[in-house]
C-alpha cells in the first residue's frame, strides 16, 4: 500500500527535516520528557539496551550474569513507556522504550514522558539516521567515538511533535510492518542456516574421510574424529601454524584493517573499510595467506585468508603456517568446519563475552591429507558448495535490501514525508510490542557495538 504526502507543509528550521507537515510542531526533547533519577528498586527486573531490538528484559539465567544481583541498589528504575539510552552509544542507536517497569544501568539515561507523548514513536524517530547525525552536536568526548550524549545535551535536540492519535497511528503502522518484516527476515534467515548445514555436512564428510569412500581407514588419534584415511597425518594445530603477535600502532600504504564487525560469519567473506583506519591501540600485523580466527565469541565461525597483508584487533588469532605439508587455503576451511567451532567454543571462558585461548586452540588436534589431496578436495568443495554459496548470498542480499527498505520506510513516516493517517489495519496486519522487535544478528550488527551494548552490567 502507498501513501501520498501530506498535503499542507511548511518550514522547520530544522537541517535533517526541513520540511514537516503544517499542523506538526518541533519542541526540544526537555518538553516532552523530564529525566528520571529513581534507584532503590531491588525486585524489578533488569534491563539493558540493544543496539537492534532496543530496550529488553535481560536473561539472568546466566551463572555470571546473577553476580549483578548485589549491584541492584544502583541501578535507574524505568518505568513502562519510559526512553532509555546508553549515552556513549546513542550516536549508533542504543535507545529504545522499556516493556516493562525494571532497572537500566546507572550509565544510561532515562527519560519519563509527559502527556500526551508516545515515547514508541519517538523512539523510531531518535534511531533514524538523520536524528542520530545530529547527536554527535550534542555529545560531548575527548574522541568522536566515545562522544556521551547526558542528559543536558539531550534535553536541547529539537524534535518533530506530531498530535498524539497522529503519534499512536503512526507507531501501530509501523509495529505491523515490523512483524512482516521480521517475519520476512526469519524466513530467509532460516534459509541461510539449511544452506549452511547443507554446506557443512559436505565439508565435514571431505575433511574427515577424503574424496574416496573405499578409502582404508585408521586409528587417528583425536578422539572427535575416530579412524581416518590411512595416508593421512595428525598434528596439533600448534606444530601447524604459529600464533603471530606482532605489534603495531601504524598501518602501511596498501594494507588493509580487519576487525571483526568486517568478517561474515561462516563464509570467510570480508568487507574492510576503505583507506586508512584509526585505532586508539595496538594492533596486531598479518601477512597474504595467515589464517585468522576470531577468538572472541569464537561460535561465531569469523575464519578469514586475507590476499593482503594488513592489520587486525587483536580478537583474532593470526595463525602463519609452518608446516610445508599444509596449505593456508585447507587449514582456514578445517579451521571454519562446524566441529572444530564447537570443540574451540567449548573451551571459551567468560559468560557474556567468551573468548578462546591459545593454550587450549593450539593444542587442538586435527587431520591432514596429503597436500596434493588437500587441493582436490578444495578443488571438490568448490564445485560442490557452489550453487549453496550463490543461493545464500541472494537470501542475505533480500535481508539487506528488506532492512534498508524498513529503515526508510521509518524515516519518511516519522519525520512527516509520508501521511499514513488514513491507514487501517487488514486481516493479515498484526500489531505486537514484542514480535515487531527485529532480532538482528551479528552481521549486521557492528562487533564493538555488540560488545558495549551493556556497559555498566558488568
Amino acid at each position: 500500500m502507498s501513501f501520498p504526502p501530506y498535503g499542507a507543509v511548511r518550514d522547520s528550521g530544522l537541517p535533517w527535516v526541513p520540511r514537516i507537515p503544517e499542523h506538526w510542531e518541533v519542541r526540544r526533547n526537555g518538553g516532552l520528557f523530564s529525566q528520571r533519577i529513581e534507584t532503590g528498586f531491588p525486585d524489578l527486573p533488569i534491563l539493558e539496551v540493544s543496539l537492534r531490538t532496543g530496550v529488553r528484559v535481560r536473561d539472568m539465567e546466566s551463572l555470571k550474569r546473577k553476580q549483578v544481583m548485589s549491584q541492584r541498589e544502583k541501578y535507574k528504575r524505568a518505568a513502562k513507556g519510559d526512553i532509555a539510552y546508553n549515552m556513549m552509544r546513542m550516536w549508533q542507536g542504543a535507545l529504545g522504550t522499556a516493556p516493562v517497569d525494571g532497572l537500566i544501568s546507572p550509565a544510561y539515561v532515562v527519560a519519563r514522558p509527559y502527556a500526551g507523548i508516545n515515547s514508541a514513536y519517538f523512539s523510531y524517530l531518535y534511531r533514524t539516521d538523520a536524528y542520530l547525525r545530529e547527536v554527535n552536536k550534542f555529545s560531548r568526548g575527548i574522541v568522536s567515538d566515545r562522544n556521551r550524549l547526558y542528559w543536558v545535551g539531550f534535553k536541547q535536540m529539537p524534535a518533530l511533535l506530531p498530535p498524539p492519535a497522529e503519534q499512536d497511528q503512526i507507531v501501530a503502522y509501523l509495529r505491523a510492518q515490523d512483524v512482516q518484516i521480521a517475519r520476512f527476515i526469519r524466513d530467509k534467515r532460516r534459509l541461510i542456516e539449511v544452506l549452511n548445514e547443507q554446506k557443512q555436512t559436505l565439508i565435514h564428510r571431505a575433511v574427515t574421510r577424503g574424496l574416496d569412500p573405499k578409502a582404508r581407514l585408521k586409528p587417528s588419534g583425536i578422539e572427535w574424529l575416530g579412524e581416518m584415511p590411512e595416508n593421512w597425518f595428525a598434528r596439533r594445530l600448534k606444530f601447524v601454524a604459529d600464533n603471530v603477535t606482532e605489534q603495531t600502532d601504524s598501518q602501511r600504504d596498501g594494507e588493509i584493517y580487519l576487525a571483526l564487525e568486517h568478517v561474515e560469519s561462516w563464509t570467510g567473506k570480508m568487507n574492510p573499510p576503505q583507506g586508512a583506519a584509526a585505532f586508539s591501540s595496538t594492533v596486531k600485523r598479518f601477512q597474504k595467506d595467515d589464517v585468522l580466527f576470531g577468538k572472541l565469541r569464537p561460535y561465531l565461525a569469523k575464519v578469514v585468508r586475507p590476499q593482503v597483508s594488513g592489520v587486525c584487533v587483536s580478537e583474532f588469532f593470526v595463525l602463519r603456517i609452518k608446516d610445508v605439508e599444509v596449505t593456508p587455503a585447507y587449514l582456514e576451511l578445517l579451521l571454519r568446519t562446524k566441529k572444530v567451532i564447537e570443540i574451540v567454543n567449548s573451551s571459551t571462558a567468560g559468560a557474556k563475552m567468551p573468548r578462546a585461548d591459545w593454550t587450549a586452540v593450539g593444542n587442538l588436534s586435527l587431520a591432514f591429507p596429503p597436500k596434493t589431496e588437500q587441493l582436490r578436495i578444495l578443488s571438490a568443495i568448490a564445485d560442490q558448495t557452489g550453487s549453496l554459496d550463490v543461493a545464500s548470498v541472494q537470501a542475505r542480499g533480500e535481508i539487506a535490501l528488506m532492512q534498508e527498505y524498513r529503515d526508510r520506510l521509518i524515516a519518511d513516516v516519522v519525520t512527516g514525508q509520508l501521511d499514513v493517517r488514513g491507514w487501517v489495519p487488514g486481516p493479515d496486519d498484526v500489531i505486537d510490542e514484542t514480535a515487531a522487535l527485529l532480532d538482528d544478528e551479528d552481521e549486521t550488527m557492528g562487533e564493538q557495538g555488540a560488545e558495549d551494548d551493556d556497559d555498566g552490567h558488568e
